[in-house]
């Protein structure tokens, strides 16, 4: 039939449409399992610096929240995020990554408290930790490991931009 031969090229777009939602997918699968080892992370120093260490529950509280966040960073840095950050940790990338752990606390928050006017407390808080990975993810996917481009001599744009700044 004359139309085998345009099939491949009629389906390249929803080939391509395919693999993309497909590693959207990967990655925020990713994303979701790195969260659940640093929340056992986050959980583990926080009960060494409370129990063994005798912190207080807010000293450690951020010292676990630290530890964790950095092992997050390192981590999508490194498997999430591989390609648009080159598996290079960077100071910048890691500010941007801790300021997005902040908005996401932030974010998880206010869900949970607007949340529990309407549901009980522990349905608030599913519906709060699962608006923070959604905030989370993008501010990671869009923001801090957003992909790089380059210009005409093949340097890129951000490196460009910061050495302008």
């Amino acid at each position: 039939m004359a139309t085998t031969s345009h099939t491949p090229r009629l389906l390249r777009p929803l080939i391509d449409a395919a693999r993309t939602r497909f590693e959207f997918m990967r990655k925020a699968s990713t994303f979701a399992l790195v969260g659940v080892i640093n929340t056992a992370v986050d959980f583990c120093v926080f009960m060494v610096g409370y129990k063994l260490m005798h912190l207080g529950l807010i000293p450690a509280n951020l010292l676990s929240w630290i530890v964790a966040v950095s092992g997050s960073y390192v981590l999508n840095s490194m498997i999430t995020f591989a390609a648009e950050s080159g598996r290079r940790l960077t100071l910048r990338a890691y500010v941007s990554f801790v300021a997005s752990g902040v908005a996401g606390l932030i974010g998880n928050t206010t869900t949970l408290w607007l949340a529990s006017f309407f549901v009980p407390v522990l349905i608030a808080k599913v519906v709060a930790i699962g608006a923070s990975f959604v905030l989370n993810f993008s501010l990671s996917h869009f923001v801090v490991f957003r992909k790089r481009t380059t210009d005409d001599e093949g340097k890129s744009t951000e490196d460009r931009g910061a050495a302008l700044s």
